[in-house]
């Protein structure tokens, strides 16, 4: 969509919520999803229902997908030195949750309760106080029950049934139901993306830039075609606007698993959905690997597949990805629900300037000094001597005033 038709429209939509509030959410949940929503908010009696009807297997893969994501999260929380800079400075850090964040889980194609578990552990563990998830509900004017399930099991109790700009602008903006946050996570289409970097004039932070998904395939001789094949369409049916590239070395590589994408494509119930991704992803022969790898950190994939032999060394030369997955038998489904690592990252070229979301999302530093009187004399002159030399005298009389006093 043309960028400025995109931004006219979801502008509008931001302007709507901040003014109307829950009844402009209730009246685009009616135009945009044709539902004729009661309430905005999900009921008690929602969340057991929902527990009941997830069946047990799909119960247990949640919770072991939890423990892993809790456990390679719990880690991220670091206590920060008191650093002496000089006798009697010092100088520290002090991590302090955001208070209030939003939580953004896509329901359109697909109930990604999985990214409710990347985005509500880390907050969790973070400490926020309030967490807020909204989500669109389904033509019955239910969220999907498995993501439900994974909020009454995070402790998550603000559920919004409201989902693309509309919902980003309830919890950047704040409604009757909808309480205000400070920073707002998770991906989502181009209209929710769009909704985020538009609610940062208004100086509520985001996660990152998040859009559609993708993933980088670097492939050598020693790949296996089928395991390229079911990767690439492993994106592929993310949606329409997904985009999976492989780039190799081996022509041969190449026109087999462009063979095998083919014949995996066929049995794939999204499989309208990945052939409109397919017609804009590509395979790339590369001349050489540092070819490949320049080409590969140029385009700074969402996730990266190595898929060879000396996996691990290639991977010390990528320096611009969102994830990267070693080896024949680590494939991205695998960092997308279960292995512990966060899968919401930053798409579309932005992993060259930003991180995926982890704990230290979820909080904000601040730094902390202690001057003694001899701590002070020992930076004055510095102080002074910097501060008039940018013409800023109080600054330096801040100081002087202090290093004269008898106190």
């Amino acid at each position: 969509m043309d960028s400025s038709s995109l931004e006219a429209t979801v502008s509008n939509i931001l302007k709507e919520v901040k003014t109307g509030g829950d009844e402009a959410l209730i009246r685009f949940s009616l135009i945009f999803d044709k539902i004729i929503l009661k309430n905005l908010l999900a009921s008690p009696e929602e969340l057991q229902e929902a527990e009941h009807l997830l069946d047990v297997p799909l119960k247990q893969a949640i919770l072991t997908a939890k423990k892993n994501i809790e456990l390679f999260h719990s880690r991220q929380l670091i206590q920060e030195a008191v650093v002496e800079t000089m006798p009697g400075i010092r100088c520290w850090r002090k991590s302090v949750p955001v208070e209030r964040v939003g939580l953004y889980i896509p329901g359109g194609t697909a109930p990604l309760f999985s990214t409710l578990l990347m985005l509500g552990i880390p907050a969790t563990i973070a400490g926020c106080k309030q967490i807020v998830l909204c989500t669109p509900p389904g033509k019955n004017g239910k969220i999907h029950p498995a993501i439900l399930y994974t909020a009454h099991l995070l402790g998550i109790q603000t559920i919004v049934k409201s989902g693309g700009a509309q919902a980003i602008a309830a919890m950047a903006y704040g409604t009757r139901s909808v309480p205000k946050v400070y920073k707002i996570f998770g991906p989502g289409n181009q209209f929710v993306t769009c909704a985020k970097q538009l609610i940062q004039k208004d100086g509520i932070a985001i996660d990152m830039p998040a859009g559609p998904s993708e993933v980088c395939i670097l492939a050598d001789e020693t790949a296996n075609p089928s395991f390229i094949a079911a990767d690439l369409l492993s994106q592929a049916e993310h949606g329409a606007d997904s985009q999976a590239v492989l780039i190799t070395t081996s022509k041969r590589i190449a026109e087999e698993t462009v063979q095998c994408v083919q014949d995996q494509l066929q049995e794939l119930p999204r499989k309208t959905l990945a052939e409109k991704a397919l017609t804009h992803s590509k395979a790339i022969i590369a001349k050489s690997m540092e070819d490949a790898l320049e080409l590969v950190n140029e385009y700074a994939a969402e996730h990266l597949i190595i898929a060879m032999d000396q996996a691990e060394s290639i991977s010390e030369k990528i320096h611009q990805a969102g994830s990267v997955f070693i080896g024949h038998f680590s494939p991205e489904s695998a960092g997308d629900y279960a292995s512990g690592t966060n899968h919401t990252l930053p798409t579309n070229g932005f992993a060259k300037a930003y991180s995926g979301v982890s704990v230290d999302s979820f909080v904000k530093k601040i730094s902390f000094q202690q001057l003694t009187p001899q701590g002070l004399a020992n930076v004055a002159e510095a102080v002074e001597i910097m501060a008039e030399a940018e013409g800023l005298t109080a600054h330096a009389r801040a100081v002087r005033i202090r290093s004269t006093s008898k106190q």
